[in-house]
């Protein structure tokens, strides 16, 4: 008597779903970063074997990059598709619109994708747990309507799981600076963080008491542990990205809310191409406190 084999549907995602996936979390990316993403020990052809069939079903367009660089972004049926996929639920990112649209968020969107490639590059070679969805760009939360704001919009916030020599989790806040804002703009941006690290909503029509206030801060709701913040500097001159790290350093010494935060909240920079080059488990990282003697991001 024999047996009848059973086939069963596979467990995996095909590259198509997970390109598509890809592309609605960054919302832009170019071909060469979706091979690095996916299949980074294959041919490149074998994503454009992937892409293209996306094109034609008209799930994705594309804009031309400077250097002719394709980078892809969901047309609105790629959005109709994706917008119940389990693995993007909670995700609030606007899409973009067009292809002009899309040239004119490239630089930005394509830096951050950067910064990402690095971790998931070394967590690679090191085995980590870190896969390309637990890179999740601009993450909002809301804010007490003071000072003029009243939400934290993170350029990335990523989930990392460490595997030897001992297993730990790390959750870090990403701040992508490619030098398009004032140095002053950007250290105030510590002060938006701390401010969330101590905000408390109050139930409506009555005040909490302390009991209260220590079970309900606002970011307890989200993360188990508050997450480490890194800075991630590029597009200038050595001296300009120092300049600017040493002003990071100087709000966190000289600003009573940030000080407060970094007694409790790892607070690094870098430079992006020295993560490239290096790894971000390398020296590379500057504490925003303390001796400021350059470590790896999960020894802040």
């Amino acid at each position: 008597m024999t047996t009848a084999t059973v086939f069963q549907p596979a467990t995996a995602d095909t590259y198509a779903h997970q390109a598509l996936a890809l592309i609605a979390q960054h919302r832009l990316l170019t071909s060469i970063q979706i091979h690095q993403l996916l299949t980074p020990n294959s041919p490149p052809r074998k994503i454009h074997n992937v892409l293209v069939p996306l094109r034609e079903q008209g799930l994705i367009a594309h804009t031309v990059l400077p250097g002719r660089l394709q980078a892809h972004f969901l047309a609105p049926a790629g959005h109709q598709t994706v917008g119940d996929w389990p693995e993007l639920r909670g995700r609030t990112a606007t899409p973009i619109q067009s292809a002009a649209a899309a040239s004119l968020r490239a630089a930005h969107i394509l830096t951050g994708v950067r910064a990402h490639l690095a971790f998931l590059t070394d967590a690679r070679s090191r085995g980590d747990e870190y896969q390309p969805l637990d890179w999740v760009p601009e993450v909002t939360h809301r804010l007490p309507d003071t000072a003029g704001e009243d939400r934290l919009i993170a350029d990335a916030v990523f989930h990392y799981t460490a595997t030897s020599p001992r297993r730990l989790q790390y959750r870090a806040f990403v701040e992508i600076d490619r030098t398009t804002m004032s140095s002053e703009r950007l250290a105030r941006k510590l002060i938006t963080y701390a401010r969330f690290h101590d905000y408390t909503p109050q139930p409506a029509g009555r005040r909490g008491t302390v009991a209260d206030q220590a079970a309900v801060l606002a970011w307890q709701r989200s993360y188990p542990r508050f997450p480490r913040i890194l800075f991630i500097l590029t597009g200038a001159s050595r001296t300009t990205l120092a300049n600017r790290i040493a002003d990071l350093r100087r709000m966190t010494a000289d600003h009573d809310l940030v000080t407060r935060l970094s007694a409790h909240v790892p607070l690094g920079a870098a430079v992006l191409e020295d993560i490239e080059a290096h790894g971000p488990q390398a020296n590379v990282w500057t504490p925003l406190a303390g001796s400021g003697e350059p470590r790896g991001w999960t020894q802040l």
